[in-house]
């Protein structure tokens, strides 16, 4: 299960916030929440397209994270409450649905079982 960045596109993360590496649990050992893509293709018909949404939403707000934008109902910062990670884009294996699925349930097994 080796992450390569983000799959589709340049590599940057969500809001700026700090990379992890999902085969390295020392990369994340302190975080709350882990952020992972997940390129799927498969699972629309008539509709590819979906494998870029992960990189779309982070590239939704490319500004740097300026603690100005807490939560509307909340009025909490996430991102100052949390310690939030990003491990970019699990590597998906095209076309095929069912194991892509399993990639996905083995990486947020992987956080689970690491607290995350």
């Amino acid at each position: 299960m080796t992450n390569h960045g983000n799959m589709y596109g340049p590599d940057f993360t969500f809001l700026g916030i700090p990379r992890c590496d999902i085969d390295d649990p020392a990369s994340y050992a302190d975080s709350d929440v882990v952020i992972l893509g997940a390129p799927i293709d498969s699972g629309t018909s008539y509709r590819s397209g979906a494998k870029f949404g992960p990189q779309a939403i982070r590239a939704g707000d490319y500004l740097p994270h300026d603690g100005e934008r807490p939560h509307m109902a909340l009025r909490v910062d996430a991102l100052t409450e949390l310690k939030v990670r990003d491990a970019g884009d699990l590597m998906m294996p095209g076309g095929d649905l069912v194991a892509s699925l399993e990639v996905l349930a083995a990486a947020t097994e992987k956080l689970s079982r690491a607290g995350v």
